[in-house]
């Protein structure tokens, strides 16, 4: 005699564990629409898990009903019914297919491989060549051992870091040829600042370069032998009395003497000076003598400009006034 308990129909395990991945699908993807919602970023992982997790179980989920309700017959009846034993062959095709759609996919992944191995490939490839064009030499190397090791192309490896390194000593031959260069027309200018802060330049670029780093010192080596030029051209001025090539020189030396040094020529330049200022004193009273207004008017401007705190500049001061109003008698006359 049968009992209730026999009549009532167990719920089978497979469709608990079913409701519970199918309310977790779902929850994960409500989560997921939530936070996308509130603006807590735009990461779609956990609406595509939960999507993802939904899908799974719709479409395992007859498989799995099929698998079940034949093991719930054969348990009640304690014996294969006409059903399970019709199922059988069912059963056995759908494993194979499910066993063909895994080998497709294996197939599948490996071909994905294969096909984005190229693309990887020249990604790879087109990095390179960006780190070369922004000279980051290491980068671009490192890069290279990647074609080797992680792809297998060792020629191909070798030929890429035989162009970086070509392209990387072309760029610093170039670089110090401009450098050097540049230090060249400094110096042949005298602007001994700007020649430092090129070397300076190349110096931080290529540290390791004893050539380089000997550049500040060579730059003050072609000064201190400008500066001995300038002091033999200053001794031969004096001593053939040139007295205007002399004080040219000698405003040319001001920027490169010491304080010691100036000193020891400082007598020498005084007589200089005065010998200039006396030739000028005697041109303007010579101009004045002999009318020439316009000449005493030059020469006591000179006086006025380069001896500013000298008696004669006071006494040339205290006579333009005069000479600029006779100056302009003629061509009032004229008039």
């Amino acid at each position: 005699m049968d009992t209730p308990g026999n009549d009532r129909r167990r719920t089978p395990t497979f469709v608990w564990i079913y409701a519970a991945a199918a309310a977790l699908a779902l929850a994960t993807l409500v989560v997921g629409i939530i936070r996308l919602g509130r603006g807590f970023g735009d990461d779609w992982t956990m609406v595509a898990a939960g999507a993802l997790g939904l899908v799974a179980v719709a479409v395992t989920w007859p498989i799995a009903s099929m698998l079940g309700g034949v093991g719930s017959a054969e348990e009640t009846s304690g014996t294969p019914t006409p059903s399970s034993a019709a199922s059988s062959p069912q059963m056995q095709q759908m494993l194979e297919v499910l066993q063909s759609i895994r080998d497709n996919q294996l197939l599948s992944d490996r071909a994905k491989q294969i096909a984005f191995r190229g693309k990887d490939l020249d990604a790879l490839r087109r990095a390179i060549q960006e780190d070369i064009a922004r000279q980051d030499w290491d980068a671009a190397l490192k890069l290279a051992d990647l074609v080797e090791h992680e792809f297998g192309y060792k020629a191909e490896a070798e030929r890429l870091r035989t162009e970086i390194r070509a392209k990387c000593e072309e760029c610093t031959r170039r670089m110090l040829d401009d450098g050097m260069t540049a230090i060249d027309k400094h110096t042949a200018a005298e602007q001994w600042n700007n020649a430092l802060r090129e070397a300076d330049k190349l110096v931080a670029a290529f540290p390791d370069n004893e050539r380089i780093r000997s550049l500040p010192q060579e730059i003050e080596n072609r000064r201190q032998s400008h500066k001995r030029q300038l002091v033999a051209s200053w001794h031969e001025a004096v001593a053939r009395h040139d007295i205007d090539g002399s004080i040219e020189i000698l405003k040319q030396l001001d920027t490169y003497l010491t304080p010691k040094e100036a000193e020891g020529l400082q007598e020498t330049a005084r007589g200089i000076f005065r010998e200039k200022l006396n030739s000028l004193g005697k041109q303007f009273a010579s101009a004045v003598q002999e009318h020439r207004w316009n000449d005493a008017i030059t020469v006591g401007d000179r006086i006025v400009r380069d001896f500013p705190n000298t008696r004669i500049a006071q006494e040339v001061r205290e006579k333009m006034d005069v000479l600029r109003k006779r100056a302009a008698e003629p061509a009032a006359a004229a008039t």
